[in-house]
């Protein structure tokens, strides 16, 4: 049997949250979703730390973060990931609805592995996330000896 990752969503939208887990579900994939709403919650979970501290091991398979987020923005989140040797091999994609120039520039600086503005209508939304799930959750081998170089398949 093949281990599915888990799949990270920073998002405080509870609107965007439904949309992205209806998305991911018309698409078929199979990968458990976590979901958490702010900045710290992410932190929390990925470092292991507060209400996460006894979570199931392992990173996931790629982290969906929202940019503008309540306690730690997505940008200070990605720059922490990006900075700590046990999980700077995360694959993380900024999935925001800012297109801002400066936002852009500012992720790829700190680090992040793609940048998708969220498309407006559903079908487009849909599709996006369906390129993002099957290859960040699927097709995407990690490094040799990554914490994530095992399992990450549908």
């Amino acid at each position: 049997m093949i281990d599915l990752k888990r799949i990270l969503l920073v998002e405080d939208s509870a609107n965007d949250v439904a949309l992205t887990l209806a998305a991911l579900e018309e698409v078929h994939l199979a990968n458990e979703v976590v979901v958490v709403r702010d900045g710290q919650q992410a932190l929390d979970y990925l470092f292991r730390k507060g209400e996460y501290a006894n979570r199931q091991d392992g990173h996931p398979a790629v982290v969906l973060l929202d940019l503008k987020l309540p306690k730690v923005d997505g940008l200070e989140v990605l720059e922490k990931v990006k900075g700590a040797p046990e999980l700077k091999a995360v694959p993380v994609v900024m999935l925001t609805s800012s297109r801002e120039e400066r936002d852009l520039a500012r992720s790829y600086g700190l680090g992040v592995n793609a940048y998708v503005v969220k498309p407006v209508a559903f079908p487009d939304f849909v599709s996006a996330l369906r390129e993002l799930g099957l290859f960040w959750a699927v097709v995407n081998q990690p490094p040799p000896g990554s914490p994530g170089a095992s399992g990450a398949s549908k």
